[in-house]
């Protein structure tokens, strides 16, 4: 019978047999290891709540830091807007001035495609301040001066409507009486008006904020294969090739739907937006420059854009011009509206998005009630780029 190994002779026994030493060495690490986990558990759930009671005591500081920060790379990151929009436009220029014949330009042209994107730009901007604000700023000031009369004329359609109207209602009448009390003069005024452009573009109201992101975004156009150059390498040393490959793949994946989307929105509410001023300018609607401006300015967000502005212009026609000149102006702008749908947008935009109403309606939706009309307008492309990412997992999961 083989004599009990006790620890007296458990040395002896041990120099012994090397594999019994063995599995003693180990099992005594795997305690110290457990030990250690359980330790260096408890220690980072110390450390976090910590950080978590330090986070939340100095919230108000944190904010104020990161507050200030976005204040100071407020002009930088208006230049990395600037020239995210203009990218577009100075491209096509570029490959135009890389066709001609004269060799000085063909390899300076992306210096010459950018100072005449900027001298454009500047045509631009002297042709909207000296033309077409002014109209507006009148329509503005004009509709301000006469809304008292708008509001008794409002009372006087309401009191003339039968007593079985389903309009008249003790809701519609009270709605009727805050409007008196509602002073549209403070938010429609010329110093608000210059007050939300500032509050819009208040990171760059200073010349020298301006100044810094104008020449940002130079530097970034004439060097922006530098700078993907450096941000290719800097993901190569920190991911695998595959996963680099798949970054590098969605980047221009996004990059091409937020352009596409951006530019064919733009171009579309422009040519909406001149197309409507012409019309109700045929119809000899009143505010039609403003009117127009506004259906163009709102088109700029999918479906819901056009139902918005729409409903306002036939409201403000049928005060100022009647119940006919609403429902003609309305039936116009409702079939520029279907051309545009149908013809003019399918053929700026294309099917590049691929993405279905009923996404596009959600994606509107879910966008504006969290980030509001940026993110009625932004919602739409970034639901296009989930559309490929999910996709794409799909199809991975399917195929393996």
């Amino acid at each position: 019978m083989e004599p009990k190994r006790t620890d007296s002779d458990g040395s002896k026994m041990y120099q012994k047999d090397p594999v019994l030493l063995v599995q003693k060495g180990n099992k005594m690490k795997e305690e110290i290891k457990n030990h250690g986990r359980t330790w260096l558990f408890f220690f980072t759930i110390g450390i976090s709540l910590m950080l978590a009671y330090k986070i939340i005591e100095g919230i108000g500081n944190i904010t104020n830091i990161v507050g200030n920060l976005l204040s100071i790379v407020s002009p930088f990151l208006a230049g990395l807007l600037m020239a995210y929009l203009l990218y577009i436009p100075e491209n096509k220029i570029e490959k135009l001035y890389k066709k001609t014949k004269p060799k000085f330009i063909r390899k300076n042209a992306r210096k010459f495609a950018i100072l005449t994107t900027y001298l454009m730009t500047l045509l631009i901007l002297v042709i909207i301040i000296n033309f077409i604000l002014p109209v507006l700023i009148e329509s503005i000031n004009e509709l301000i001066g006469n809304l008292e009369n708008y509001y008794n004329k409002v009372i006087e359609m309401y009191s003339n409507l039968p007593d079985d109207s389903i309009f008249k209602t003790e809701k519609v009448y009270n709605a009727i009486k805050e409007l008196q009390n509602f002073d549209l003069q403070q938010y429609l005024s010329l110093d608000r008006i210059t007050g939300y452009v500032k509050g819009a573009v208040g990171f760059a109201t200073g010349i020298f904020d301006v100044f810094v992101a104008i020449v940002v975004s130079i530097y970034i156009l004439a060097e922006r294969n530098e700078i993907l150059s450096f941000f290719k390498k800097v993901t190569k040393v920190m991911f695998k090739e595959k996963t680099v490959n798949k970054i590098e793949k969605y980047f221009y994946k996004a990059n091409g739907v937020f352009f596409k989307f951006i530019s064919s929105q733009f171009i579309d509410a422009l040519i909406v937006g001149i197309l409507a001023t012409i019309v109700m300018k045929a119809l000899k609607i009143k505010y039609a420059s403003l009117l127009g401006f506004s259906i163009g300015l709102f088109n700029m967000i999918p479906y819901f854009g056009a139902i918005i502005a729409i409903s306002i212009s036939a409201i403000i026609t049928l005060i100022t011009g009647g119940l006919s000149k609403a429902a003609i102006m309305l039936v116009s702008i409702i079939i520029l509206q279907q051309i545009d749908a149908n013809i003019i947008n399918p053929k700026i935009i294309g099917d590049s998005l691929e993405i279905s109403p009923i996404l596009v309606i959600l994606s509107v939706t879910i966008g504006g009630g969290y980030f509001g009309v940026i993110g009625m307008f932004l919602g739409v492309p970034v639901a296009a780029i989930l559309k490929i990412l999910v996709n794409d997992y799909i199809d991975n999961k399917l195929n393996v």
